[in-house]
């Protein structure tokens, strides 16, 4: 193949494009960046960019010229360097060759790579021509619907090829999609599925911001995957990392020789938790390639979320620095304007151009307004995790029961700040790795209570104000911390007690999204009132969720302790017969079968701020669901 025997005057980018490219607003970057099948004066090939701007020289190697290097032509108004090969075609292999400012040559993966070779292979594979466009769908807005997100390792749900087999996308599709909808979940979110070299990163250490790793197949079967979770009526969310990347040489670091993608200086470019290296938000093209790379995955992969990692790491310059080694900005602060003004756009875009996305901040810190709309001097984003929240809950189910009463206030403390953002009320993946052991291990007590105290928890969570988020294996109550390198303990749904628990799982997730008063006021304050907020003593507590009309009432009673509570009274916001309508006490879930025979009645005797009141039998380490019976026709 002949490189680029086209007229000196044509070029793959044009002169719009380009200039694009060069202000950093170009839309969609990766339509002229990459690898592209297309047709330039009548000849069928692929057309090759780069941005390199540099770089001595960049030379294009592939199995179309047999790996030999063909020179590249450089666009210095954008710093971009083009060749159009004819005859490449879709499926052929390529990498480029970059003779860096440092004087050194290296092998280079496309950062715009759609398919690369599978770890450790780094070449990028020519894909098939991008996807039209979708026009934009009506404004973005936010709405109350219910959202139940399992969190899933792609890698280790479940490997039906073997214990040594990676699952593909077609496996996930038939296997995962049916399992989450069957357990009620609204949504899927898988941890990152971008390239990345070091598997046991899961994928929070990425290479190929563009390409969905190859460890479980194409693109397209990607894409058969994500038309398999909407055909089942659930929604996808990714994991996104735009916080910071890996220093593998192939790929971002010092890519045209210069500190190109990263901070120059290590006070800012270096992250020293991770050993990766931070964008350098500042640069136009940079915070080009990352904004457009949120579209990609939307416009695309039909993608309906972006879960933003660290984002607390991008929002602080001294983030986990001692004092005199991090760089403060313009005014002298902490805060990272520039990180800022990169979220802010990342929103701006995606709410014009794809308003049904939604976006999801892990972020730890009492930062403000990040929910807050961008045109209020927000960030931007739909919803953040409630760090405070799973702190706080995992510590008190920690304790041993005898000591809760010196502690109530870690189950109180939440709804002190629960209206001041969105909230999703995470027990995700990070609680359950490095040594921390599983959420069942945390529990305190013997193997009954511990999974007593689990099964009260979930139901504590789901009718506390917040979406919700579980990790894979929490349904199972798994006893051990989870583990990347192996599928989850199926084998525990044999034992009844574990089933129970995946029954419980079910049964929160259909409650959840049944009843009204658990999600359609989330963000209402009016929606929630405390009923037993003081009793430390017994470690008793009790809420009220309402929705729009009386029967759409939900209340919530936990006793915390392994006591059984005979005629305890409990005030209530209405009269009447109320119906049991979850107990993790009962049978079915692994519990006692201690309750109220499903059902108890609420009398004009005024107790804790309400008119009526009720006698219950609280069944020990439980929380009850309550809803009020409509009157008889």
């Amino acid at each position: 193949m002949t490189p680029n025997p086209l007229p000196v005057d044509t070029f793959w980018i044009g002169e719009t494009d380009a200039w694009l490219l060069a202000e950093g607003k170009h839309l969609r970057p990766w339509q002229k960046l990459g690898a592209h099948p297309t047709t330039l004066n009548g000849q069928a090939g692929v057309a090759f960019a780069v941005w390199a701007p540099a770089a001595r020289q960049v030379d294009l190697t592939g199995d179309f010229n047999h790996w030999q290097p063909q020179p590249m032509r450089l666009r210095p108004e954008c710093g971009v360097w083009e060749l159009f090969v004819p005859g490449a075609t879709v499926g052929h292999w390529y990498k480029f060759a970059v003779h860096g400012a440092d004087g050194r040559t290296v092998m280079k993966a496309d950062p715009y790579a759609r398919q690369t070779e599978l770890p450790p292979g780094n070449a990028a594979c020519v894909c098939e021509p991008l996807r039209p466009s979708p026009a934009p769908q009506g404004p973005h807005r936010r709405d109350n619907a219910p959202m139940a997100i399992y969190e899933v390792h792609a890698g280790s749900w479940k490997r039906p090829g073997g214990w040594d087999v990676m699952p593909t996308w077609d496996d996930l599709a038939r296997e995962l999609v049916p399992y989450a909808a069957g357990l009620g979940f609204t949504h899927i979110e898988l941890l990152p599925v971008n390239e990345h070299p070091f598997y046991a990163s899961w994928g929070y250490q990425p290479t190929g911001l563009y390409a969905p790793t190859a460890r479980h197949g194409s693109p397209e079967a990607f894409r058969r995957f994500v038309d398999a979770v909407h055909t089942a009526g659930l929604k996808l969310i990714l994991d996104w990392v735009p916080a910071h990347f890996p220093t593998d040489e192939h790929a971002l670091a010092r890519f045209d020789g210069t500190a190109l993608y990263e901070h120059a200086d290590p006070r800012e470019g270096f992250h020293r938790d991770w050993n990766t290296l931070i964008y350098n938000f500042g640069r136009h093209e940079v915070k080009n390639f990352l904004v457009g790379n949120a579209l990609y995955w939307v416009e695309q992969h039909g993608v309906d979320g972006l879960r933003v990692d660290a984002v607390a790491s991008m929002l602080y310059r001294d983030y986990s620095r001692p004092e005199g080694e991090w760089v403060p900005n313009r005014d002298g602060g902490r805060e990272n304007y520039e990180a800022i003004a990169f979220l802010r756009e990342v929103h701006e875009v995606l709410q014009r151009e794809a308003p049904q996305a939604i976006t999801l901040a892990e972020e730890s810190t009492a930062f403000p307004q990040v929910t807050g709309a961008v045109q209020h001097g927000g960030l931007g984003f739909d919803h953040k995790w409630n760090m405070g929240w799973m702190h706080d809950t995992l510590a008190y189910f920690a304790l041993d029961p005898v000591h809760r009463r010196w502690h109530h206030n870690k189950l109180t403390f939440s709804m002190v700040y629960a209206w001041s953002e969105d909230y999703v009320l995470p027990l995700s993946h990070d609680e359950v790795v490095h040594g921390k052991g599983s959420l069942l291990g945390k529990m305190s007590g013997d193997a009954w209570q511990q999974r007593a105290n689990l099964r009260a928890l979930y139901a504590w969570m789901y009718a506390h104000p917040g979406k919700k988020l579980l990790f894979m294996g929490a349904e199972l109550a798994q006893p051990t911390e989870w583990n990347h390198d192996a599928e989850l303990p199926w084998h525990l749904l044999g034992d009844p007690a574990h089933a129970g628990v995946q029954q419980l799982v079910r049964d929160l997730n259909h409650g959840y999204r049944d009843a009204p008063a658990l999600h359609a006021r989330d963000t209402d304050p009016h929606s929630f009132q405390w009923l037993v907020v003081d009793d430390a003593d017994h470690s008793v507590l009790a809420f009220a969720r309402y929705g729009q009309r009386v029967e759409d009432t939900v209340v919530v009673i936990a006793n915390l302790t392994p006591v059984v509570r005979h005629g305890h009274r409990i005030g209530l916001p209405h009269g009447g017969a109320w119906r049991e309508r979850l107990n993790t006490d009962a049978g079915l879930y692994g519990g006692s079968n201690v309750g109220n025979h499903g059902r108890v009645l609420a009398d004009e005797q005024p107790m804790h701020g309400q008119t009526w009141s009720a006698a219950f039998t609280l069944p020990p380490l439980s929380v009850l669901w309550l809803q009020p019976e409509p009157p008889a026709a």
